[in-house]
């Protein structure tokens, strides 16, 4: 298992729409707004992972219909994200009163669905732990589900562990991070990396 450990928490660390979507929410909704995302990002790689235990994925990913339903919905919800982001991107200003602009409040259901969907929604999740998690099952184990479930839920506690110490870190340069200038460019670059992962999506062949 811990071989397991460290390649998952490698995985979890690269850069991807996950990291981009939580610095985001971080910034406008400061260390809640953060970890709701994040809450709602593991729970949609829960549904993913419970799924690939019960071997519910592979049954999706062996329907091309299913599969390609579901790309499109994904890919959809993350370019109406990469939308939202880049419409509400802050334009810098060469007056004064720019650098006093604040982020218009947002309900915090929002960061929690945010982050649910954009993994539940994802077939490349599906796809992540249909083929990652076999490679670390034993040959001799007497129930594979079970230690699926187990493997997933440790790929669970990385991820809020990692991510947790991510938001905090965020928050704690958020003075900085929050300056129009800087909050307009993470903007602007969360909405393009998102933009960019559901064009991928739509291309991408079963």
């Amino acid at each position: 298992m811990m071989t397991f450990a460290i390649a998952a928490l490698v995985l979890i660390m690269l850069p991807g729409p996950d990291q981009a979507l939580i610095t985001r929410n971080a910034l406008v909704g400061g260390r809640y707004g953060g970890l709701l995302t994040m809450v709602g990002g593991v729970l949609g790689l829960a549904v993913h992972a419970g799924a690939a235990a019960l071997g519910l994925s592979a049954l999706l990913l062996a329907s091309a219909t299913a599969f390609t339903v579901l790309k499109i919905a994904g890919a959809v919800y993350l370019l109406w994200l990469a939308a939202q982001m880049l419409w509400s991107a802050p334009r810098p200003r060469r007056t004064p009163v720019a650098e006093e602009a604040v982020a218009e409040p947002v309900a915090r259901s929002a960061y929690l669905r945010q982050g649910f969907l954009s993994n539940a929604l994802n077939p490349k999740v599906a796809l992540f732990f249909v083929t990652f998690l076999p490679q670390f099952l034993s040959t001799d184990s007497g129930s594979p589900q079970a230690e699926a479930l187990v493997l997933s839920a440790i790929f669970g506690v990385l991820y809020v562990a990692w991510f947790g110490l991510y938001v905090a870190a965020v928050d704690r340069l958020g003075r900085w991070l929050l300056r129009p200038r800087v909050k307009a460019r993470i903007e602007q670059i969360t909405g393009l990396v998102l933009a960019a992962v559901a064009i991928r999506l739509m291309t991408t062949s079963h």
